[in-house]
């Protein structure tokens, strides 16, 4: 074997849960790659660009990588060099980019895209991102007149810190709850709320030379809390690029989920110039307006190992080892409380109490294309 795996912490604290699918996705990676997998990188940025063999090590970055600099001094040179990706600003890898701002005078961080917005109307719900208290007023205005609102943390992940709320006077007092100055720095999310909501995942994984990419729903759970969460991917995995999902015999909302994730996609390579990525993913929203029409669209990017990124392993896995198979099937799986098993031909990844979540087991099938 040549050069090694590591995975690169982003940020200091990093749950349990999250932590052991992590080193599941390190271990089975580095077979992949033909490397060695050496676990968490944890002295100062620079040591991580060490050549081992002549050969830099690549990194399972737990989050997005801000910047070129940061990038270059990992060693990252393109999406061959990690599982993850690189965006030029911290905005980019959140909900924010996913909405255009209320009008030509709100505020703006440094190196926002007008142009992203625009491209990428068509396939987004209606809402609008805010970066000031002011404009997210103007922009709750304009939106409750056609019914309920969604507020959304940009950074929020599984669903939760989400409010819906279907007055001006609850808008104002879920306007009371946001820090000013975290509004500033990161933004906030206001969109259109959707009643009977299905989402799908659509993504991509380029690995060892290998592309692949998918479709799939997700499901809901309930977590130690009562709170409707985030609770696993069931997705179609397949050899190529997005254009081969559309060979496939999927259903028309999955058809329009993957068109609409894959402009996305292309947008963001257009209107960010320096983004790339390994792993991409995009979770697209089909439910019931409050006109009673059905509304699709593209909610938020994933640009780092995610929910669903245990199924993509899996799959390609079974596609880097089988040639001779095109598409598979993959799912995960998030179950909260201590009554919930696994079943016996599952692969669990993570069974014990977290500390921010309680009670938590988290495990990854694998099913041939076209099995019940």
């Amino acid at each position: 074997m040549t050069g090694s795996v590591l995975i690169y912490s982003v940020h200091k604290n990093e749950p349990e849960h999250e932590r052991a699918c992590h080193i599941d996705l390190g271990r089975r990676l580095s077979l992949i790659l033909g490397r060695t997998f050496d676990g968490y990188h944890n002295g100062p940025v620079c040591t991580a660009c060490t050549h081992v063999d002549g050969v830099a090590p690549y990194l399972i970055a737990t989050d997005t990588i801000i910047g070129a600099d940061q990038a270059h001094e990992l060693g990252i040179r393109d999406e061959s060099d990690l599982f993850g990706g690189v965006a030029p600003y911290d905005f980019m890898p959140t909900k924010a980019i996913s909405h255009s701002l209320c009008d030509s005078d709100a505020v703006a961080p440094d190196g926002w895209s007008h142009e992203f917005g625009r491209y990428v109307e068509q396939v987004v719900l209606h809402g609008y991102t805010a970066f000031s208290l002011a404009d997210a007023a103007r922009a709750g205005d304009s939106l409750l007149q056609y019914g309920p609102v969604r507020i959304k943390p940009v950074n929020g992940k599984a669903g939760r810190g989400q409010t819906v709320v279907k007055d001006a006077d609850g808008f104002k007092l879920a306007l009371m709850n946001i820090d000013p100055d975290e509004m500033r720095a990161r933004g906030v999310v206001i969109e259109e709320h959707l009643e009977n909501v299905s989402t799908y995942s659509v993504g991509q994984v380029r690995v060892a030379n290998l592309v692949v990419s998918y479709v799939g729903t997700q499901r809901l759970t309930t977590d130690n809390t009562g709170e409707d969460v985030y609770g696993g991917s069931e997705i179609i995995v397949t050899r190529g690029d997005y254009h081969a999902l559309f060979l496939l015999p999927l259903s028309p909302e999955m058809m329009l989920a993957t068109a609409q994730a894959q402009l996305y996609d292309r947008a963001a390579a257009l209107a960010y110039p320096g983004f790339f990525a390994s792993r991409r993913n995009y979770d697209i929203a089909c439910g019931i307006d409050a006109r009673g029409r059905t509304r699709c669209g593209v909610l938020e990017q994933s640009w780092r190992p995610g929910g669903a990124s245990a199924a993509e392993i899996v799959a390609l896995e079974a596609l880097h080892a089988r040639p001779d198979v095109q598409t598979v099937r993959a799912a995960t799986f998030e179950m909260f409380g201590p009554d919930e098993a696994a079943p016996p031909s599952a692969i669990e990844l993570f069974n014990g109490e977290d500390s921010e979540l309680g009670q938590i087991r988290k495990y990854v099938m694998l099913k041939r294309y076209g099995d019940a």
